[in-house]
C-alpha cells in the first residue's frame, strides 16, 4: 500500500509493544515522526522529552544503562548533526542499547529544504564504532528491522523518509540485519542501493533489461556492517557496481563500497547520490529529478561509464 517508511516505524513500535517492554523517546516530534502510534497505545512507557535533542539522547542512554530498550526518535537533521556529541559519548561509546529513530533523512524529503535535509547523517553515524547503520526501503522492512533491533544489545542508526514508499517486499521475504538482499540477478552490471533508490534501482534494471544489459539489484539495507561477501561476489560477478542513495556520495553507501572494492579490486565502481552540494526546496518529485536520483540517472550513469 506504499506507506511511507516513517510511519511503518511508528506502526511498529505500537505492534511489538504489546509484546515487549521498550521505552519511546521524542523531542517534541511524534506527529512527524510517527511515534503517536507507540504514545496512543502505551502511554506509561512514552516520554515527550521537548525540542531538547541532547538531552533526549543522554535520557535515553541513562535508561539503557539501567538494562532498558530504548528507541530514540526525531529528524535526522537533528539526531545525526545537533546529537552528535550525546549519541557519540553516551550511547555509541559505552555501547548502549539504543535504537536511534531517525526520520526525514536525504534530500527526498521535500519542501522543509537544505536546513532540514540530512545528506550526512549516515556518513556520521557509520564512522562511530559499535554503531549498526540502518536505511530501509518500504513498510516491510523497516518492519522487519524494528522487530529485530530490540534484542539488539548495542546502539542502532535507523534512518526513515518522509513520503510514501514503494513495497518492495510483498512475497514474505525475510530481512536480516547485516546481510544484502538480492532482488534481481543479473551478469552486466549491479546496482545496490538503499532506501527510496530501491525502487529506482528496479525500475532502472527493468529498462537496461530492454535494451539487453543484465542486471542486479541488491537492497544493501544495512550499510554497517555491510555485507562484504556480497559485495566481492557480485564485483567478481559483473565487473560495474553503481551504488545510489539519497545522501551525499561522500561517506555513505557508496563511500562503504568503495572502501571494499579499493583492497579487492573486483570492479568498476561509480556513485549515484548528492553530490557535494546542498539541498533545495521543492517538492520530493521534482528534487528527485534536480538531484537525478532516478532510475533514468542510474541508467545515464551506466551508459557513460561501461
Amino acid at each position: 500500500m506504499n506507506m511511507s517508511t516513517r510511519e511503518a516505524y511508528g506502526r511498529a513500535l505500537a505492534k511489538y509493544g504489546k509484546e515487549h517492554e521498550f521505552f519511546v523517546l521524542d523531542a517534541d516530534l511524534a506527529k512527524a515522526t510517527q511515534t503517536i502510534f507507540f504514545k496512543n497505545e502505551f502511554s506509561d512507557r512514552f516520554f515527550d522529552i521537548g525540542i531538547s535533542e541532547g538531552d533526549m539522547m543522554t535520557t535515553a542512554a541513562g535508561m539503557a544503562s539501567c538494562d532498558k530498550k530504548v528507541f530514540a526518535s526525531t529528524f535526522a537533521i537533528f539526531a545525526a548533526g545537533r546529537a552528535y556529541e550525546q549519541v557519540r559519548n553516551s550511547i555509541a561509546y559505552p555501547n548502549l542499547p539504543v535504537v536511534i529513530g531517525a526520520t526525514h533523512g536525504g534530500v527526498m524529503i521535500g519542501e522543509d529544504g537544505a536546513s532540514h535535509q540530512a545528506i550526512e547523517d549516515i556518513s556520521l553515524m557509520r564512522t562511530m564504532p559499535n554503531m549498526t547503520v540502518v536505511v530501509p526501503c518500504d513498510a516491510e522492512s523497516v518492519t522487519q528491522i524494528v522487530e529485530q533491533s530490540i534484542s539488539l544489545k548495542s546502539p542502532m542508526y535507523l534512518r526513515t523518509g518522509r513520503g510514501a514508499s514503494q513495497d518492495i517486499y510483498t512475497n514474505g521475504e525475510k530481512i536480516v540485519i547485516g546481510k544484502g538482499n538480492v532482488l534481481c540477478d543479473g551478469c552486466d552490471l549491479t546496482i545496490i542501493a538503499i532506501g527510496d533508490l530501491v525502487a529506482q534501482a528496479l525500475e532502472a534494471a527493468k529498462i537496461l533489461a530492454t535494451e539487453g544489459v543484465s542486471v542486479a539489484v541488491i537492497d544493501m539495507h544495512t550499510v554497517k556492517p555491510i555485507d562484504t561477501d556480497l559485495i566481492t561476489k557480485y564485483a567478481k560477478k559483473t565487473k560495474f557496481i553503481i551504488t545510489a542513495e539519497d545522501h551525499s556520495i561522500i561517506g555513505g553507501l557508496g563511500s562503504a563500497v568503495a572502501e571494499i572494492l579499493a583492497e579487492t579490486q573486483d570492479a568498476k565502481l561509480k556513485r549515484l547520490g548528492v553530490n557535494d552540494t546542498y539541498g533545495k526546496s521543492g517538492t520530493r518529485d521534482a528534487l528527485q529529478k534536480y538531484f537525478n536520483l532516478t532510475a533514468e540517472g542510474i541508467i545515464s550513469l551506466y551508459k557513460a561509464n561501461c
